[in-house]
């Protein structure tokens, strides 16, 4: 049972959509940035991310591999798969499934990135490398749970290492690099203090969710978490159907969200909404466009449209605008877009 307990169907999530949408569309196109997921305990969060980790493909990776190396792709390997390509080996494939990697609250820098052995390498001159977290994030799902408690510079190596693809460990002149592409996605409770707002910036999807107050749904709830305890796998089949639905358009999408045309009059949309929600810089304008691409690939559209920017506008944005003193919020995002979308 204690395995089971990590397999509630993504289907039979009840509400939430935004945060499940927010999901699926990092899951096909990670380049995105991740997703912040904001509210109060016991909504679903961890579920959800689990759920959707025995939804996306299989991989296939190089046996062996502590970073899970694609063969295929000669310019993304870590060093060591590199040096035996170079010696004329054959890189031997298997496949495996995505998983969630989950950064424990109180981990150290060197728990995240790895740690160097400078003896060996001072006395040896070998590059001997402790892989960390990152290495083990690697083409999977990292999972930071209360973000927001982290120390600053953890959260930083966190992003500079997502929005770069790579981690890179320097220690008194000895450096290592290796591949670092993951899915991020962060947690937090505001009640527990909030995020810079610079790095709130670089994530870069944000959804707010909090308990569902809808009384036939928290019934429903209640009653599907009930169903799957006394039988997950019957549970388990009765939503395969929809589990296999949410699959194939995942993979669909992953296939083909290159192919998604994204116009210039869109991009000019996209750039029109962020200058009435007065954003800094331009992150807004390239994760609007990416998050709407991959919309429109889960929905098997062969462009993006302005109801693509709109269904993820604020995801994009909630966390972007700035708020007014002395408690008087921000701008409305709604009421901006759809002003911003009556005069195109």
């Amino acid at each position: 049972m204690a395995l089971e307990r990590y397999s509630y169907p993504f289907s039979a999530i009840v509400g939430q959509d935004r945060m499940k949408m927010a999901l699926v569309l990092n899951a096909i196109n990670p380049s995105i940035g991740g997703v912040l997921i904001r509210g109060e305990k016991g909504t679903g969060k961890s579920t959800a991310v689990r759920a959707l980790a025995r939804l996306l493909p299989v991989q296939q990776v190089v046996a062996g591999c502590h970073f899970g190396c694609l063969p295929t792709d000669r310019e993304s390997l870590c060093v060591d798969c590199q040096e035996r390509v170079g010696r004329g080996e054959e890189l031997p494939a298997t496949t495996r499934r995505m998983r969630v990697v989950e950064l424990p609250i109180n981990a150290s820098e060197d728990r995240v990135v790895g740690t160097i052995d400078l003896e060996a390498a001072l006395r040896e001159g070998s590059r001997r490398f402790e892989p960390g977290v990152l290495a083990e994030a690697n083409r999977n799902i990292l999972y930071v749970d209360e973000v927001n408690l982290l120390d600053d510079h953890i959260v930083d190596v966190l992003l500079d290492a997502a929005a770069m693809g790579v981690n890179v460990v320097e220690r008194e002149g000895v450096s290592v690099m290796h591949p670092a592409r993951f899915i991020l996605v962060g947690t937090m409770n505001p009640e527990e203090g909030e995020l810079r707002p610079q790095l709130l910036d670089r994530f870069g999807l944000c959804v707010d969710v909090e308990g569902i107050r809808d009384l036939d749904q928290r019934v429903e709830i209640v009653e599907r978490r009930a169903a799957w305890e006394d039988d997950p796998t019957r549970f388990t089949s009765q939503h395969q159907p929809a589990e296999d639905e949410i699959r194939d358009r995942i993979a669909e999408g992953i296939s083909t969200f290159p192919e998604v045309a994204v116009s210039r009059d869109i991009l000019a949309l996209v750039a029109e909404i962020s200058i009435a929600l007065e954003v800094d810089g331009h992150r807004a304008d390239l994760v609007c466009s990416r998050a709407a691409q991959a919309e429109a690939a889960y929905e098997q559209a062969p462009e993006v449209s302005a109801d693509h920017i709109t269904r993820v506008a604020d995801m994009v944005y909630a966390h972007r605008v700035r708020s007014l003193p002395f408690g008087r919020g921000g701008p409305n995002i709604s009421e901006i877009i759809t002003r911003v979308l009556g005069r195109n």
